[in-house]
């Protein structure tokens, strides 16, 4: 990530050409560069105006700070639109997945090399505006996650894409759980294309300046190295026994009869997440798997699961529980697995035929 760019009165988005490289600097370090709505938009006007340009030939994203690309989404702001009262409550955080969503569609077919530094922190949102990218490269730093039902939420940002994607049943561990990668798991998973080492990040970013009529893979190539392994690839055998199950109380089931006290402390993991969120989350993953969906439509699934688990209680008291009060004691509702029905996870599931969708085109 780039270091002593942030300044008090510098944008939230810095936009910067070096060459013929288009620079974006995610730039609000304090809040581990989470996006808010104006970010989004920002971001989105300077890549449909860069995709257009002749004099751009190449695109790249980074953090300020020296903590993460991006740890996610503003959910402070999501908490506060939830719980208004006001009668367009949520109308605010819809909108902001609306665009955030169409941007990270827009990242996937950005007709030029686009390349994600994810250095650091990297989650939920920060994966949405990197691991969509043309060349994603990862640090001996990167700590990469979509830790949404912590929060009693699921996935997004084309989160389901991915971890469906992944090999066996990692996948839906690391969206159960809502586990860190390190850079070797982030690699093995398909989250990340390369592992270059941070201290050599502003040498990686002058040489893309440099080396913009090149193609972005030999430039990154000759800063690459060897991540360290990761874990996920040794823990495949129990991940793959136990979330092969169709039922979320069945995979805890599995994972408390294991021997490896990676697997229980998995299971003590997901008695502590929403079980709402676990189950919609299970079903999320495996239908765009099951169905083979598109990018592009999996974004649209989402988007409607998003707009449904704002109406629920589970997010906003996920949100209180984590980042506003900090007691780290959520009360869910409902409190138990078996108290969350098929209709109740169908209603998540099934977009009514009368809401409005992300107007993207599969592919």
């Amino acid at each position: 990530m780039t270091r002593g760019e942030a300044t008090p009165d510098a944008p939230e988005v810095l936009l910067t050409r070096r060459g013929r490289l288009g620079l974006v600097t995610l730039n609000r370090p304090r809040a581990l560069n989470a996006l808010n709505h104006a970010m989004v938009r920002r971001l989105t006007a300077a890549l449909e105006a860069w995709a257009g340009d002749p004099e751009v030939a190449m695109v790249a994203i980074t953090g300020a700070g020296e903590r993460g690309l991006c740890a996610g989404g503003d959910i402070r702001a999501i908490h506060r639109d939830a719980t208004s009262g006001a009668v367009d409550a949520g109308a605010a955080s819809a909108a902001f997945w609306r665009d955030e969503y169409r941007l990270n569609a827009l990242i996937a077919r950005f007709p030029k090399p686009y390349v994600a530094l994810m250095d650091g922190i990297v989650m939920g949102g920060g994966v949405g505006v990197s691991a969509h990218g043309d060349v994603r490269v990862v640090t001996e730093r990167s700590r990469v996650a979509m830790p949404e039902t912590g929060i009693g939420f699921t996935p997004d940002v084309g989160g389901t894409w991915l971890l469906a994607h992944a090999p066996g049943e990692l996948g839906t561990h690391l969206a159960l759980t809502g586990g860190e990668m390190t850079a070797g798991d982030a690699l093995h998973c398909g989250f990340a294309d390369h592992h270059v080492p941070s201290s050599a990040l502003p040498a990686l970013l002058a040489d893309l300046a440099d080396l913009a009529e090149t193609p972005a893979e030999r430039a990154v190539a000759a800063h690459a190295t060897p991540a360290a392994p990761g874990a996920l690839p040794e823990a495949r055998a129990w991940i793959d026994a136990c979330y092969a199950a169709d039922d979320v109380a069945e995979i805890v089931a599995r994972l408390r009869d294991r021997p490896e006290e990676a697997a229980l402390r998995a299971a003590s993991v997901l008695e502590t997440r929403s079980p709402t969120s676990l189950k919609v989350t299970l079903g999320a993953v495996r239908r765009v798997r099951r169905l083979g969906l598109s990018l592009e439509r999996a974004l649209e699934a989402e988007y409607h699961v998003s707009r449904a688990l704002l109406a629920s209680p589970d997010l906003a008291e996920g949100v209180r529980a984590q980042v506003v009060d900090k007691d780290r004691s959520p009360r869910w509702r409902p409190a138990t697995l078996d108290e969350v029905t098929e209709a109740d996870v169908a209603r998540y599931l099934t977009t009514p035929v009368d809401t409005p969708g992300l107007g993207l085109t599969s592919t």
